[in-house]
């Protein structure tokens, strides 16, 4: 599996840690990638295509990528490290789980909107680089479940639930979500939402309470109403 840190990037042509200066240049490279790769798909992107995006010369390319394939798998830990943060930035100020739900998808909507090329690169991956998509979702399951985790230590959320399923579960409908109602919806003419319909996030939202609540949560007129359904 391709290790991922936070230490400065090292170039593969020299072996050394890149300069603040590289680090900018590099940075140049992957906003193009994920322009060209977005517009083109893989297999027609070429490098001279991220060169010419970034206002790079092509040999300056080597510096910081091996490969198309090596600045596509960046690419795809670059999307993922950044909707992350979108989205734990958002849940920041959350008071309970509920409220963490919400505001995490909002980050992640928020996140689409601006970046819509995450889609299309994530859907190419499956086919470019199953391992990267991979990696992408399990790194967002991995802080989804610990948060799951502790708000079923709390009482926030039910206490049976399986926090590994909830996670692929809620990621599975947010990432349909954003694709329904941000990538499809567009206004008469032709672009789409710079952000998520209020009204959705609060389905969406319902939806979530009444997945995740515990039993003690539910008023006594609906256990009444569900007892009788079970008859």
């Amino acid at each position: 599996m391709i290790a991922h840190t936070d230490d400065p990037p090292v170039s593969p042509a020299t072996g050394r840690p890149l300069t603040k200066r590289g680090q900018q240049t590099r940075r140049r490279l992957l906003e193009a990638a994920e322009q060209v790769f977005a517009d083109l798909g893989y297999h027609e992107a070429s490098i001279v295509k991220i060169t010419e995006h970034a206002g790079v010369a092509l040999g300056t390319f080597y510096l910081y990528f091996d490969s198309k394939q090596a600045i596509f798998d960046e690419l795809v830990l670059d999307l993922n490290s950044r909707v992350r943060h979108s989205m734990s930035e958002s849940m920041a100020g959350a008071t309970d789980r509920i409220e963490a739900e919400r505001l995490g998808f909002e980050g992640f909507f928020r996140f689409t909107a601006a970046h819509p090329a995450l889609y299309r690169v994530v859907r190419e991956a499956e086919f470019v680089s199953p391992e990267m998509l991979r990696l992408h979702y399990e790194r967002i399951v991995d802080g989804y479940r610990a948060g799951l985790a502790a708000a079923q230590r709390d009482g926030e959320i039910a206490a049976d639930l399986d926090t590994g399923v909830v996670a692929w579960a809620l990621m599975g409908a947010g990432e349909l979500i954003g694709m329904r109602y941000l990538l499809w919806e567009k206004d008469a003419d032709g672009h789409p939402p710079a952000q998520i319909d209020t009204a959705v996030l609060d389905g969406m939202t319902a939806f979530i309470t009444r997945a995740l609540r515990p039993d003690k949560a539910l008023g006594s007129t609906e256990r009444s109403t569900e007892g009788e359904n079970d008859d």
